[in-house]
């Protein structure tokens, strides 16, 4: 118990650092979901800072994420919650003293298991705070394009992206310089049609060695095998893909919109399946100008 409270301290520490944190919540849709994942917060002394949901009125099932500030739990905002036993006033205050950090370890914990219950009670599939303590570990695919590579390591850079790249993985050479100029490890695996499975399973073994937990492909001008693919869960792999999805999947889609006279179009991001640009669809964006299919179009020449 003792080291668990310890380690529930260090990630105080850090939870303070970010002062955010996100509840999912996924499951059958019925009333009171968000009036009881709203009095769970603010019982806690946390204040949500955005809050999105959506109905699937087809299967009934409901989704949110609320994205709450957690830099104040147990603070004099929060009511009702038991301060364990550990000394200090469990005001919330962060003043170095361990006691203080016990107590505010330990109302994570009944903020964790109120989650819980809350989830029982409502039969959902699924509920959880992503505390937000360490950054998700990614890796980054990529071929010889170097736009993306680029975007991605300069917003990382500049403290844009919540993340630490563990690698980036290529099947050329490339674009090895770009991650060296910001520090990143690069590796290279050659893929031919004779070698693929050989090279992925290679690919598979690094990313478990180094723990990493989303795969992010970026202008990767590969189709992933059933074996790479079924090595992951569904939502550790995504990839962005330049059209706006369902239309015009597949090689050169600004081609394809210029050609059918699209004067609307975007980028869609995307988890990976089997079926190519089919995965289900986390974001998209589109852009309007009468030209821009045809700009876009040249670009990529």
């Amino acid at each position: 118990a003792a080291f668990k409270s310890i380690q529930m301290s260090r990630s105080l520490k850090a939870l303070r650092s970010n002062a955010l944190a996100s509840l999912r919540v996924h499951g059958p849709d019925q009333k009171g979901i968000v009036a009881a994942c709203s009095h769970v917060l603010d019982k806690f002394g946390c204040g949500i800072v955005q809050s999105e949901t959506w109905t699937d009125r087809f299967d009934h099932l409901f989704f949110q994420r609320m994205l709450f500030d957690c830099g104040h739990i147990g603070g004099d905002n929060a009511a009702g919650i038991s301060s364990g036993s550990g000394s200090g006033s469990g005001n919330g205050n962060t003043n170095g003293n361990i006691g203080d950090n016990l107590i505010q370890s330990e109302q994570i914990l009944q903020m964790n298991d109120e989650i819980k219950q809350l989830k029982n009670r409502f039969g959902l599939h699924s509920m959880k705070i992503n505390w937000r303590t360490q950054p998700k570990k990614i890796a980054v695919f990529v071929s010889k394009y170097d736009h993306c590579l680029w975007e991605i390591l300069l917003r990382h850079q500049a403290r844009e992206l919540d993340c630490d790249i563990k690698v980036v993985i290529s099947n050329h050479p490339t674009l090895r310089p770009i991650a060296e100029t910001f520090g990143i490890p690069f590796q290279c695996f050659p893929i031919k049609p004779e070698n693929k499975l050989e090279q992925e399973k290679e690919e598979i073994k690094l990313l478990n060695e180094l723990d990493v937990e989303l795969i992010v492909l970026a202008r990767y001008m590969q189709v992933l095998s059933n074996q790479f693919l079924g090595s992951f869960s569904y939502d550790q792999i995504i990839n962005i893909h330049h059209s706006f999805l369902p239309a015009f999947i597949g090689r050169c889609p600004y081609h394809q919109a210029h050609k059918r006279g699209v004067k609307l179009i975007g980028a869609t991001a995307h988890y990976v399946t089997e079926e190519l640009d089919e995965g289900p669809i986390i974001d998209q964006n589109f852009v309007f100008h009468p030209l821009v299919a045809l700009f876009l179009n040249q670009a990529c020449d």
